[in-house]
């Protein structure tokens, strides 16, 4: 990328975070900033100097292929998801909290209080009536997805990508739409594991290009982390197992306050007693684990010995082997998600394909069903961003049947570009034969 100027980095502020130094001038900068914009969207270099995070977060934008014309954002969750939605968000438990410490700033100052999740989709939209119906004519609502992919360069969805806390003033907005808006945001993580729960934003006008701003959602943030520390856990997630599989070769395991990564045969022994709560029996077991048929029960339990050492006595139980405790897992999260019709909600779930280095016969047909159950969902559903997100992940990069979707539903140059390329690749002699996944072999009987 290269241009007039380069995009400016910490040289020129203080806090490269914060849209506006003390003394700066908000008109003076709007002007710059909008130049650099028009430069930008126009050849992709840049003729006035931006931060080095709006400037990244541009380029982003332009490679998601946003257009800086979009009028709104999509609502992915309905009004009839939303409630269940919510109420299951770990989030939830803080949202008295947030309009505590925000309910007046947000009001007085014609502001909006937005809380989304780790997806960037916008679960609360509260503050002054006027600022909301403003806000709704760009879809700036409950359900509707705000990741930068999605809309572009804006507070929720930069803070969530870059995680950590940040300020988008004006017309450092990717869309033009929502460039009358000056909006920070900050991320809340799980204080216990870590991971990213959502983002806590307050959207308004130019008076919120100011430090204090950033600095006051970043500690709203914080207290929301704080508050989640101190809170007991859910009653009715205590004594559970959360197995995370989906993505990754080798699962993890939180059980009994810790977090225990597995070997690839363990993570495929727990995610078929996972997804089989009835429980197994060892020859049910090996015929789902191996291959090679002349692998002996032996070997099995072994296996299963070793894995006890490591997960502890109280957790897998024998005769049969299953779960000795409630499990919740990311598989049946999107199972779940899918038979309720939740197709975005379950899109967001799938972090890919399920211990994708697995061949364990009964791993490779379980990983069948999840992906391709995703997959056609979002082929029926015809959403143009949800098809975008799986065609632009590696395990969709070559999926010719998305990529056509998509094509329907949204089409540009570049796309029709990439479904000529791989109606290419699947006509020549040693192409694939088909662009769906190929459906794995069944598992050997073990009766």
């Amino acid at each position: 990328m290269t241009g007039a100027a380069s995009p400016c980095g910490e040289g020129d502020l203080s806090d490269p975070w914060v849209a506006l130094e003390p003394g700066a001038d908000p008109r003076e900068r709007l002007r710059m900033v909008r130049i650099a914009h028009q430069r930008f969207t126009s050849s992709g270099t840049f003729a006035e100097p931006v931060r080095e995070v709006i400037a990244a977060s541009w380029r982003r934008s332009a490679r998601a292929r946003v257009s800086p014309d979009s009028v709104s954002a999509t609502v992915e969750i309905p009004d009839d998801d939303l409630g269940s939605y919510r109420a299951e968000h770990p989030l939830a438990r803080v949202m008295p909290l947030l309009r505590e410490l925000t309910g007046s700033f947000a009001h007085d100052g014609e502001h909006l209080l937005a809380v989304c999740d780790a997806n960037a989709r916008l679960m609360w939209v509260e503050g002054h009536p006027g600022a909301r119906r403003k806000a709704g004519r760009m879809n700036f609502v409950p359900g509707a997805r705000w990741a930068e992919s999605a809309m572009g360069t804006n507070a929720p969805g930069t803070a969530l990508t870059e995680d950590r806390p940040v300020q988008v003033f004006a017309t450092e907005h990717f869309t033009r739409t929502v460039q009358q808006w000056t909006c920070a945001a900050a991320p809340v993580h799980d204080p216990h594991t870590g991971r990213l729960l959502g983002a806590v934003d307050i959207t308004g006008g130019n008076r919120l290009a100011h430090p204090h701003s950033l600095a006051f959602v970043q500690a709203v943030a914080r207290a929301a982390e704080s508050q989640l520390a101190l809170l007991a856990p859910v009653p009715e997630r205590s004594g559970i197992a959360e197995l995370t599989a989906l993505g990754r070769d080798e699962a993890l395991l939180l059980v009994g306050g810790k977090k225990l990564r597995l070997s690839r045969r363990h993570s495929e022994i727990l995610v078929l007693l996972a997804t089989h709560p009835e429980g197994m029996t060892g020859d049910e077991l090996l015929c789902g684990l191996y291959e090679d048929e002349s692998v002996t029960p032996v070997t099995l339990r072994a296996e299963l010995a070793r894995l006890r050492r490591v997960l502890g006595p109280d957790v897998v139980a024998s005769r049969p082997y299953r779960f000795a405790l409630p499990v919740e897992s990311d598989i049946t999260t999107v199972e779940r998600r899918l038979g309720a019709g939740a197709i975005s909600a379950a899109a967001a779930s799938y972090a890919g394909p399920l211990l994708p280095g697995s061949r364990a016969p009964a791993v490779v047909r379980l990983r069948w069903r999840i992906a391709e159950g995703v997959r056609a969902s979002l082929i029926a559903r015809s959403d143009p961003d949800l098809l975008a997100d799986w065609a632009h992940a590696p395990w969709g990069a070559d999926d010719l049947a998305v990529w056509q979707a998509l094509g329907a539903a949204r089409p540009t140059p570049t796309v029709a570009a990439r479904i000529a390329e791989l109606e290419s690749e699947l006509a020549a002699p040693t192409g694939r034969s088909d662009s769906a996944p190929e459906a794995p072999p069944r598992v050997r009987s073990w009766q």
